[in-house]
C-alpha cells in the first residue's frame, strides 16, 4: 500500500496562513490564525514546506520533441510558436521560488533545534534549485531572486542574472540540502514523498549534466566543471543503497508506488486509490485518447536483440546495421516492429491484438492517436477506471536516470568509459529487462559503433516518454536536425487496420503514416534553443529584462 504523507488539509492550512496577508494589529483575535502566529514549531515548518510539494509539477503531457505527439500539433515542436504575453513556463517556477524564499526568511523564528530547522530549510532550497533549473533550461539567463518581494521592491525591475551565477546558487542550495536532508534509507515510511540527500545529489547530477553538455555543444566555457559535478553527485547516489525496480513495466504504474521501491528518488505523490482520492490525474485516459502517441522516430532508436541499431541519433539509416532490421516498406504486419527488439519497446507500445484501453488494440488514428500507435508505458487499468482519478505517482527522478547521467557525464568528461562503469550503468539497465547483449568497448569497436551515441540511445529508450527528450536534443544541439524531419507513425496494412478509412491517412511511398510532413516543420537554430521571454515580464521589469536573441 502506498503511503501519502503530504496532507492536503495541511497544505491548505499552511497556504492560508503563510501566503495570505495579515492586518498589522497589536492584538490578534483568538479565532484567527495569522502569519505572526505561525513559524513557531517543527509542524509549522513542515506545513509550510508542504506547500512546495503541492506546487510541484506532476503528470504532464510533453510533445515538444520528436518522440510522441498529442492530438494537435505542438507549436514548440514544429517551430511555429510566438512570443507569449505571459507564460506558466516562467511564472510557475517563480511561484515555487517565492514559496521557498518565504520559508527561508521566516523559518528562523521557530523555537526548534538547528538540525530540525535546517532540514526544512533544506527542503526549501532543494525546491528553489529545482525551479531555477527549469528556468535555466528554458530561458538561459533569468533574474535570480533569493528574497521575497513586495510591490515596492526594487528587485522587481532587476535584469536577468547570468546563467553561470544562477548555476552557482543552484549548486549552493543543493549542497546545503545534501547536508541537512535525511538519508533515503532513514526516511520513515510515513514521510515517503519528501526529499532526501539522494534527491539533492541526483538533482545536482542532472544540473551538472545539462549545463556541462549544453555548454560543450553550444560553445560555452567551463563546461568541464559541470560534468565533474555530475559525475561526483551521481557517484554519491550510486553508493546510497538504491536499486533498480525489478519489473520495468510495473515501475510506471501503481505497483511501483511507495517506499518499497528503492529506484524512486523524487516523486509527486497522488492518492492511495480512487476511493481515497487526495489528488488525482488523468494520464491513462490521456493515453487512450492519443494525447501521448509514440512516433516511429522514437521506435527507430530501439536496438535489436543482437545489440545493434538500424538508425543513428540523427534519425538516419545506418550503413552498418542489425541483420534483424527489415526495411520499413517491407514490414509484413503492424507487429513487425517488435520482432527481435529491445524488450523495452514491448513495455512502451501495445501490440496489435494486445489487451489495451477498452479491448484488444486495433490500429487506428480515429481515437486521437495521430501515429496509429497505442502507448502502453504508464497505462494503468486501475487508474483508467474513473476519469481524473489516476493515483499512480509521477516519477520525477529515479535511480535509472542517475545511472545514465553517470555514464554520459563520465564519457563526455574523459572521452572514454570503462567496461566496469558500463556494467554498473548501461548493462544493469539492459539486464533488468532481459536485454542480454552488453555494451562494451570491444563491442563498439568490432561493430563500428559510436560509444557516445550508444550511451545517448540508451538514455532515450530507457527514459522514453518521461519528459527528457526535448531537453536532451536541446543540450546535444540536435534539435535543428531531428525536429525538422517528417514525424512518422505506423505502417498501414488492410489486415491489421480493420475498418480504417485509408482515404483519411496521409501515407508515404512505404505506406507509413506521415503525421507531420517535414515541409510543415522548422527550427531556427539562432533563436529556438531558448524560449522567448514573456512580454509582460519585460514590461513589468521596466525593460531591464531583455528578450532572448532573435525573438521578435
Amino acid at each position: 500500500m502506498k503511503v501519502i504523507n503530504i496532507s492536503i488539509k495541511a497544505v491548505m492550512l499552511a497556504t492560508l496562513i503563510i501566503f495570505s496577508g495579515s492586518c498589522s494589529l497589536d492584538r490578534f483575535p483568538e479565532t484567527e490564525f495569522s502569519d505572526q502566529d505561525f513559524w513557531n514549531t517543527e509542524n509549522d515548518l513542515k506545513f509550510a514546506a508542504n506547500r512546495l510539494y503541492q506546487q510541484l509539477d506532476g503528470v504532464q503531457l510533453d510533445s515538444r520533441a520528436d518522440d510522441n505527439v498529442n492530438q494537435t500539433v505542438n507549436l514548440t515542436s514544429n517551430g511555429a510558436r510566438s512570443i507569449p504575453s505571459e507564460s506558466e513556463d516562467w511564472s510557475n517556477p517563480y511561484d515555487v521560488i517565492f514559496t521557498a524564499n518565504n520559508i527561508l526568511e521566516k523559518g528562523g523564528r521557530a523555537s526548534i533545534t538547528d538540525e530540525v530547522r535546517n532540514r526544512y530549510l533544506a527542503e526549501a532550497r532543494f525546491f528553489r534549485a529545482y525551479a531555477y533549473l527549469q528556468l535555466v533550461q528554458r530561458y538561459g539567463d533569468v533574474p535570480l531572486v533569493t528574497t521575497t518581494l513586495d510591490i515596492d521592491s526594487e528587485e522587481l525591475e532587476m535584469p536577468r542574472t547570468s546563467k553561470a551565477e544562477v548555476a552557482t546558487k543552484i549548486y549552493e542550495d543543493l549542497d546545503f540540502a545534501a547536508i541537512w536532508l535525511p538519508d533515503f534509507g532513514a526516511l520513515p515510511s510515513a514521510d515517503y514523498g519528501r526529499v532526501t540527500k539522494s534527491s539533492a545529489q541526483a538533482l545536482k547530477a542532472r544540473v551538472g549534466l545539462f549545463l556541462g553538455t549544453f555548454g560543450k555543444y553550444h560553445g560555452e566555457s567551463g563546461y568541464e566543471e559541470h560534468l565533474q559535478q555530475a559525475v561526483e553527485a551521481a557517484l554519491f547516489v550510486m553508493n546510497q543503497g538504491h536499486a533498480l525496480f525489478a519489473d520495468y513495466g510495473k515501475l510506471f504504474v501503481n505497483e511501483g508506488d511507495g517506499p518499497a521501491n528503492k529506484e524512486n528518488i523524487f516523486v509527486k505523490t497522488y492518492g492511495e486509490n480512487s476511493s481515497n482520492l487526495i489528488l488525482g490525474h488523468n494520464y491513462s485516459r490521456d493515453l487512450e485518447n492519443g494525447r501521448v502517441a509514440v512516433t516511429r522516430n522514437l521506435i527507430r532508436q530501439y536496438l535489436y536483440e543482437d545489440g545493434l541499431p538500424a538508425y543513428n541519433e540523427r534519425n538516419e539509416l545506418k550503413v552498418n546495421r542489425s541483420s534483424f532490421y527489415v526495411q520499413e516498406g517491407d514490414e509484413e504486419s503492424y507487429n513487425s516492429i517488435f520482432d527481435h527488439r529491445d524488450p523495452r519497446l514491448s513495455y512502451t507500445l501495445f501490440r496489435a491484438g494486445e489487451q489495451a484501453y477498452k479491448g484488444p488494440w486495433v490500429p487506428t488514428t480515429t481515437l486521437g492517436s495521430r501515429t496509429g500507435y497505442a502507448t502502453k508505458k504508464g497505462f494503468s487499468a486501475e487508474d483508467w477506471q474513473i476519469n481524473s482519478a489516476g493515483t499512480t505517482d509521477k516519477i520525477l527522478i529515479r535511480y535509472g536516470e542517475v545511472l545514465l547521467i553517470y555514464a554520459e557525464a563520465k564519457y563526455e568528461l574523459d572521452g572514454a568509459i570503462s567496461d566496469s562503469d558500463l556494467n554498473r550503468t548501461i548493462n544493469a539497465l539492459r539486464s533488468r529487462v532481459g536485454m542480454n547483449v552488453e555494451l562494451t568497448n570491444a563491442f563498439v569497436v568490432d561493430h563500428k559503433l559510436d560509444m557516445l551515441e550508444e550511451i545517448r540511445r540508451e538514455r532515450t529508450v530507457e527514459l522514453a516518454l518521461e519528459g527528457f527528450r526535448y531537453t536532451d536534443i536541446i543540450r546535444w544541439k540536435l534539435a535543428e536536425i531531428v525536429l525538422t524531419q517528417h514525424i512518422l507513425g505506423a505502417k498501414y496494412n488492410q489486415t491489421d487496420w480493420e475498418g480504417a478509412d485509408v482515404s483519411n491517412l496521409n501515407l508515404n511511398a512505404d505506406e507509413i503514416v506521415v503525421v507531420e510532413a517535414a515541409s510543415t516543420r522548422r527550427f531556427d537554430a539562432t533563436k529556438d534553443y531558448l524560449y522567448p521571454v514573456p512580454l509582460n515580464e519585460i514590461s513589468l521589469s521596466g525593460g531591464n529584462v531583455i528578450q532572448n536573441p532573435n525573438w521578435k
